[in-house]
């Protein structure tokens, strides 16, 4: 049995909310039958059709389709009304997203992943590196320094105190626009790299850095699909919330800043696959609907 199937029978016959959803779908594809097989036997009331077993048909019926209709999938979307927008979370690579994409970042736009000292080559800011610029650190900090034009640093660290990296501190929530209209990418701080080069961050500074993404996108996207990572789950250590907590708080800030003016169109929180065993999607399109 593949890893993936297993998760999802556990998401289904393991929790409270999967238990739960099965049980109304089973409970609802059994009525519907039932009521069906009675207004037959209304109509033709001398049928032979046997009871002991249309009832056994119309419960395996039922039980089948309703873990069928609750099976947990892999992409779960809702749309939102007055205003028009609609929220995507699905199992993924961000890179595939043929969008407009968010990619986080430290404080100091550190962009060196020589060795995996700075920035780790596998996680999201390295993959940015590698596969959009090729590996071309040189040509990123370039449109980095252009992109960063006008924003004041907070603080110059000292090179004695920061031994590898970018030294120019930046606001947490500053975004930096890079790419061209048609397909941009918002680096958006949300963490701070501290000097022993270890990245720290918090509900606090990532609902801030939000609020501030979504700024940046109201003014560079065009109202166009964005696709984003769960950001904090892996440059940053918030030790305080795990997996499902963070893209509730994103889906939660998104949906918030959205209903007073729209942000996009269509918002993609984007999975790895390999972070699938950690996430609840039936949970997730269940806070999705009462947003």
């Amino acid at each position: 049995m593949s890893p993936g199937l297993r998760h999802r029978l556990r998401i289904l016959f393991g929790t409270r909310l999967g238990l739960s959803t099965a049980g109304r779908a089973c409970a609802v594809q059994f009525g519907v039958l039932s009521g069906a097989a009675q207004l037959y036997l209304t109509f033709w009331p001398d049928s032979t059709l046997p009871r002991g077993t249309t009832f056994l048909v119309i419960a395996g019926v039922a039980l089948a389709g309703g873990i069928v209709q609750s099976w947990p999938r892999d992409r779960v979307s809702h749309d939102f009304t007055h205003p028009q927008f609609s929220v995507t979370l699905a199992i993924g690579d961000l890179f595939d997203q043929p969008c407009h994409l968010v990619i986080g970042f430290n404080d100091v736009f550190d962009t060196d992943t020589t060795d995996d000292l700075v920035i780790a080559r596998r996680s999201v800011q390295g993959q940015f590196l590698h596969r959009v610029y090729a590996g071309e650190v040189d040509r990123l900090d370039r449109e980095l320094a252009v992109a960063l034009t006008g924003k004041q640093p907070v603080a110059v660290e000292e090179r004695a105190a920061k031994r590898a990296g970018k030294l120019s501190r930046y606001p947490l929530g500053t975004v930096a626009v890079l790419g061209l209209p048609a397909r941009r990418y918002f680096l958006s701080a949300y963490g701070t790299m501290r000097n022993d080069l270890t990245v720290g961050s918090g509900p606090d500074e990532v609902w801030h850095s939000l609020g501030e993404l979504w700024r940046a996108l109201h003014v560079h996207a065009r109202r166009e699909t964005v696709a984003m990572p769960v950001i904090g789950s892996d440059l940053a250590r918030i030790d305080t919330m795990d997996h499902a907590s963070l893209i509730k708080l994103i889906l939660l800030s998104f949906v918030t800043t959205s209903r007073q003016s729209v942000v996009c169109k269509e918002l993609t929180i984007v999975v790895h696959p390999e972070e699938y065993e950690r996430v609840d999607m039936l949970e997730l399109a269940a806070f999705l609907r009462t947003l």
